[in-house]
């Protein structure tokens, strides 16, 4: 791999579900490409049980993280990308490109519902660290005939 690692902040509305699941799924998937965080836009008092048990099953041990404000990043946030699935505008000073990801908030969903959008933040994730391997990776030799290099 060539390059820096990648910033990647993943942004929901209460950094109890949906941002603490990319997260996670991003620094076992990704570690080679990306440095993970998340926050919440107005974080909860805790995680919801429900991430947690559905992150357990995915071998993702959660139990150790709590929610953080968006507002402790700091006035100048410094991340290569942001993540934003809270389906809110975020604030001004994140000058990082923003791509928007569809997930539903699963806080008040039934535990099948929830793990579906546990499901769905990992197929993103995937694509995400794919797509950064792609950008990342040296450009192919396009020669033709035997391989080798004329000088």
């Amino acid at each position: 791999m060539s390059g820096q690692l990648k910033r990647v902040l993943f942004v929901c509305v209460g950094n109890a579900c949906r941002s603490q699941m990319a997260e996670a799924f991003a620094r076992a998937y990704g570690r080679d490409v990306l440095i993970a965080a998340s926050a919440g836009l107005s974080p909860a008092s805790h995680l919801a049980p429900d991430t947690i048990l559905a992150m357990n099953e995915k071998n993702l041990d959660l139990r150790d993280h709590f929610p953080k404000s968006i507002r402790q990043l700091g006035r100048r946030a410094q991340f290569d990308l942001v993540i934003n699935m809270s389906g809110f505008a975020l604030p001004d000073r994140m000058e990082a490109p923003v791509h928007l990801w569809d997930v539903p908030d699963p806080v008040s969903m039934s535990y099948d519902d929830h793990c579906a959008v546990r499901d769905q933040i990992e197929s993103l994730v995937i694509q995400l660290v794919a797509d950064l391997r792609r950008e990342q990776a040296p450009p192919r030799f396009r020669g033709q005939g035997s391989g080798r290099v004329g000088l």
